[in-house]
């Protein structure tokens, strides 16, 4: 598959980046930005010495962002990229899309006020009367929508809290796996967790599955664990307060939940008077296939956990739940931050062009072909352990083939963060942003925007299953050849 300039043309459903004047992005690369290359080596060295060291993304992605449309990016150094990070997910509809800017722009020349903490507004009735006709009609029949802080973080900690209320308990159960965000109670309900007052259980999957077989089978064993736990007298785990999961995990390493045990979770739970909380931070608005990852089983949750994408770029983070469970006081949740009308107005221009033109189909539709294409290479790379995924949500896992199991040990081979750290930085330096995660980061995960179109979803495709290879041919001279080729580049280093 040949890589054209045409591959990284403004992107939409249909033409509207050309309806809306903007320039055309095959265009050569301009270099408006005044001393290009020097801006760009600056700009590195400055944020490497006043950031934080807990800055991550910039350390493996050392570029600097000036201009960006749909799937591209152009840096201060004039080169151009491929963006299948999109925000971690924020970008549903890429970057800067028509719809977006002119619904900000509209809000911005009406003269709207732009903070109005919780007051009623135009922008957020229309936002909310547009999230409520996307949601799974069982909840949005009797659903409560709060506001929260800015980030997905914010809203987890306001669902723990909100189910906390409702049912007098505290506990609450997540999954082996799981990221929930970074504050102290969500971090507490995320697989990296240290001193918890969670109930850890096991998420199942295929290819590592926690009880070696994997397939149904595991998934049943799964089911039958949290209902032992729920029903052992003896488990010392009370009855908690809630159970949240991730209809995906994405941080967890790309591991879709099967739907028939997300069923039995909300079989299990409703019977035992449990909220079920599904965290659709990054797999909601049509990431997965459909609206909300949910629906692929068919489960209505009690509480959703929603931000990222529906905030079309900005920040906005919202709790949606069940009437019943409204008993807060007033400012029993409260957050300066959540009446930002810009994002409100950003995301409802991004649910309603989501849903008009069908992008969360288009979604399951090109995801089942790049995960076909990314499945052969399993055959091809030794180091290519597992490819798998929903919709434009997808993930490689890259292993150590040469590692020895132990004895009369079966199963993958162990992961190799290494090898997906040397993909990543080949990926950028062939002009393709990748993100990494998975257990021990050995995971390449691509989250491109729905707006993908099958010419640009061939050149994400060249250019990842290039680095593959390129990394595969030195993983085969040992690991010695990998540290080499990742580090063939100084341009390219990480520290930013």
């Amino acid at each position: 598959m040949a890589v054209t300039e045409s591959a990284v043309a403004p992107v939409g459903s249909g033409s509207e980046g050309a309806r809306a004047g903007h320039e055309d992005e095959r265009a050569p690369a301009r270099r408006e930005y005044e001393g290009a290359p020097s801006a760009h080596e600056g700009i590195l060295r400055r944020q490497a010495a006043r950031e934080s060291a807990a800055r991550t993304y910039a350390r493996a992605l050392p570029i600097v962002p000036v201009r960006a449309r749909g799937l591209t990016i152009e840096g201060a150094d004039g080169r151009r990229y491929l963006d299948c990070l999109s925000g971690a997910g924020t970008l549903a509809l890429g970057h800067n899309h028509p719809v977006v800017l002119e619904a900000i722009r509209k809000v911005l020349d009406s003269g709207a006020p732009l903070h109005v903490l919780d007051l009623a507004t135009p922008v957020k009735d229309a936002f909310t009367t547009e999230l409520f006709r996307t949601l799974p009609p069982g909840l949005a029949d009797r659903a409560r929508v709060q506001f929260c802080g800015p980030a997905g973080t914010d809203a987890v900690e306001a669902a723990f809290k909100l189910v906390r209320a409702a049912t007098g308990r505290t506990g609450m159960l997540a999954f082996t796996g799981a990221y929930h965000g970074m504050t102290a109670g969500a971090l507490e309900a995320s697989g990296g967790a240290g001193d918890v007052r969670v109930a850890r259980l096991p998420f199942p999957q295929d290819y590592r599955c926690p009880f070696g077989v994997g397939g149904e089978r595991g998934a049943e064993l799964a089911a039958r664990w949290t209902e032992s736990v729920l029903d052992d007298a003896k488990s010392g785990v009370p009855s908690p307060a809630g159970m949240i999961l991730e209809p995906v995990q994405g941080e967890g390493g790309v591991i879709p939940a099967p739907d028939g045990w997300l069923r039995r979770m909300r079989e299990i739970t409703a019977a035992r008077s449990i909220p079920l909380i599904a965290d659709e931070v990054q797999t909601g608005v049509g990431r997965t296939g459909r609206f909300w990852a949910v629906e692929h089983s068919g489960v209505v949750p009690d509480v959703m956990v929603l931000s990222k994408a529906i905030g079309g770029s900005l920040p906005l983070a919202v709790v949606v739940y069940r009437d019943d469970l409204d008993v807060w006081q007033p400012g029993a949740h409260a957050g300066t931050f959540r009446g930002n009308q810009l994002a409100m107005a950003a995301g409802t221009a991004t649910l309603a062009h989501v849903r008009q033109n069908g992008l969360a189909e288009r979604a399951e539709t090109l995801g089942a072909r790049m995960l076909a294409h990314l499945g052969r290479l399993t055959e091809e790379f030794a180091c290519v352990g597992d490819v798998r995924g929903r919709g434009l949500m997808i993930g490689i896992e890259l292993v150590n083939p040469e590692a020895a199991l132990p004895p009369g040990a079966t199963g993958p081979h162990p992961p190799a963060p290494s090898i997906a750290t040397a993909v990543q930085r080949e990926c950028l330096r062939r002009g393709l942003i990748v993100e990494l995660g998975g257990r021990h980061a050995g995971v390449v995960r691509l989250l491109p925007p729905l707006t993908l179109t099958d010419e640009q979803a061939d050149a994400v495709l060249d250019r990842l299953t290039d680095a593959i290879a390129s990394v595969a041919t030195a993983a085969a001279r040992g690991p010695g050849a990998v540290r080499h080729e990742a580090a063939v580049n100084p341009g390219l280093a990480p520290g930013g």
